[in-house]
């Protein structure tokens, strides 16, 4: 998949800028910018939320920065910043580490270098205010002196971030990869009390765009003109790709020797790990009453009538374990540390969240010994057509 300027958030790289308060992270974000992206003041704490933005930053490209508050943040409201900060860690691509030179490595700051290193995650730390020093830092493969106020190694600064960007890019496909040139795909899109009006949802804008960019056939209907739409087509289609929540409609109305699978499924395989989902399937069937269920989408958006989260998810649960179920819902960047309470977790395809993220929240449940399933893995599960829905995108 290759990025440009019209990439949606969640599949550009996130670069996070950490440090002290009043080391200048504002300050850099803004000169690397060249754009007023943070308020910046002498005042500690200036900077009370994560602040976010996607973006085209040469020689970058498309890239989401983010500026956090201060992770010295002290009292009360202070705790509750720095845990807005470290939230930002799981959903971080690259760590920027910016230090006040004039005071030098905090233990704070040796602290969060050593979380970059157990997390894996590339980082560089950027030595601020080298104006005010007489001798600068010796620069090496993280380390790189800036000076916000005067722009000196701010290029410098963006090229380290460029080579560190290439050096984690890897090609990717939603479904491209499963399809050849001049198939014909079908996609099922309903339109429901819970569609946005005016447009169809990410995941169906960003399939449906792959598989145009890969010169294949598209046709989209809903699941209610699928079988009329199949016996208008000369020859069978290639793949047929459903919404998770018309899977047993679409299943009956496809052909056994057509492939069929979802866009749910397909964004789990593209961004998190599908055998971990498939595993935890299983759990579903074993729920009794009273166990706490977490459901948890990515995204936050008004809840309709029929909502596939709140409404029709619990209740084909409920149908399918033959229990009553405790269910807690969660949407948007909210995700439990503590998942002990929970039987099993059901997520959404995770659209609007970037890879890191969804791994951080598969990694949680795990380490939790939480079985964790998404929404088309679920619903293909609880309708006796996993098997069929998997086999497209298995080989």
């Amino acid at each position: 998949m290759t990025l440009n300027s019209s990439t949606v958030s969640a599949l550009r790289p996130h670069i996070a800028f950490f440090g002290r308060r009043n080391a200048g992270k504002s300050s850099v974000v803004n000169t690397v910018t060249n754009q007023r992206i943070s308020v910046v003041s002498d005042t500690l704490g200036t900077t009370t939320d994560p602040v976010q933005k996607a973006m085209e930053l040469l020689p970058l490209g498309p890239v989401v920065i983010i500026d956090t508050p201060g992770f010295d943040d002290e009292g009360a409201l202070g705790e509750l910043r720095v845990e807005r900060t470290r939230e930002v860690l799981r959903k971080t691509d690259i760590a920027v580490l910016v230090v006040d030179g004039t005071v030098g490595l905090s233990e704070a700051d040796e602290k969060l270098i050593d979380e970059f290193v157990r997390r894996g995650l590339p980082y560089l730390i950027a030595v601020n205010k080298i104006d005010l020093m007489e001798n600068h830092p010796k620069e090496d493969k993280h380390t790189v002196c800036v000076s916000a106020l005067t722009g000196e190694g701010i290029e410098e600064l963006k090229e380290r971030l460029a080579n560190l960007i290439r050096s984690q890019e890897k090609e990717k496909f939603i479904v491209a990869d499963l399809v050849e040139e001049g198939d014909t795909i079908v996609l099922v899109i309903p339109i429901d009390e819970s569609a946005p009006k005016g447009r169809i949802i990410l995941p169906q804008q960003q399939t449906l765009r792959e598989l145009l960019d890969h010169h294949c056939t598209v046709i989209c209907c809903q699941d209610t003109e699928l079988k009329a739409t199949l016996a208008k087509l000369n020859e069978k289609p290639n793949l047929v790709i459903t919404d998770s929540q018309a899977f047993k409609r679409v299943a009956e109305n496809t052909p056994p020797g057509v492939p069929m699978t979802s866009f749910s499924i397909l964004f789990a395989r593209f961004k998190g790990n599908l055998d971990g989902l498939i595993r935890g399937a299983n759990a579903l069937k074993n729920l009794q009453d009273g166990d706490k269920v977490l459901i948890s989408e990515g995204c936050t958006h008004h809840r309709q009538c029929g909502d596939i989260g709140t409404v029709k998810l619990p209740g084909w649960i409920r149908r399918y374990a033959d229990a009553e179920p405790d269910f807690t819902f969660t949407s948007g960047g909210t995700f439990p540390d503590d998942l002990s309470a929970y039987k099993v977790i059901v997520h959404c395809g995770g659209c609007m969240l970037n890879e890191k993220e969804m791994q951080h929240r598969q990694r949680t449940a795990l380490s939790a010994g939480i079985p964790m399933v998404n929404y088309g893995v679920a619903i293909a599960a609880m309708n006796g057509i996993l098997d069929r829905a998997l086999k497209p995108v298995i080989s």
